[in-house]
């Protein structure tokens, strides 16, 4: 299982290669989800309930551990606006895993999960890993997305469900985990096929495609 080591802000210093491999993850989903709120609950264990909305992109550093090995995050925060459609797909490329969320006060951001999935398919490479993530589970009195629903469209995407918190901190770090532990299994499997993949470098990267993985398209 993942667990964490540390976690900063920003662009991480270049002479810093203490760690084994990279994974680059994106948060996507509607706006007003709280991805934001899910990715400050994780990286920095802070919740702030007032709402801005993401401008663009943004992301933060953080270190694990994932099958002994020492795995540095690189977590996207994407604006779930639709202007900023073109922008947020174009970092889907050498994306590993996605957290695609909803939020359960909110019928159309469960009814766009559809769409979101769809522009990971097209977009990102074929095993990347992704976690529906029902969030704001803490307003249950606001809930109009049952929790069975959420479990059954998981089911029918092929993603793994949790339901969450970030408020509450409620399964925001076992979602983040499960997803690196999905990575690190598809990226075992991918090694024991192909050993060759891993390369000579102590530091491989693995925020982008493997060869023998990357998806016949120019995006």
């Amino acid at each position: 299982m993942a667990s964490v080591t540390d976690s900063k802000a920003g662009v991480k210093d270049a002479s810093d290669q203490n760690f084994d491999c990279m994974f680059k993850l994106l948060i996507i989903g509607n706006s007003s989800v709280g991805k934001t709120s899910f990715l400050f609950r994780y990286a920095d264990d802070t919740f702030t309930p007032a709402f801005v909305s993401t401008v663009g992109i943004d992301f933060k550093v953080n270190t694990v551990y994932s099958h002994e090995k020492r795995v540095e995050l690189q977590i996207w925060d994407t604006a779930g606006q639709e202007r900023y459609r073109t922008i947020t797909t174009a970092y889907y490329r050498g994306a590993m895993g996605f957290i695609l969320m909803y939020d359960i006060t909110s019928e159309d951001s469960f009814n766009a999960v559809q769409d979101w999935a769809t522009q990971i398919k097209t977009y990102s490479w074929d095993n990347a890993q992704v976690i529906l993530v029902g969030h704001k589970c803490d307003m249950e009195k606001e809930r109009v997305i049952p929790t069975e629903k959420g479990w059954l469209l998981a089911e029918q995407l092929g993603f793994d469900f949790f339901k969450a918190s970030a408020k509450e901190n409620i399964s925001v770090r076992q979602a983040f985990e499960r997803l690196v532990d999905a990575i690190s299994d598809k990226m075992s499997d991918s090694l024991d096929m192909d050993p060759s993949m891993l390369g000579t470098s102590k530091n491989t990267c693995l925020s982008d495609a493997p060869p023998l993985l990357q998806r016949n398209c120019s995006c």
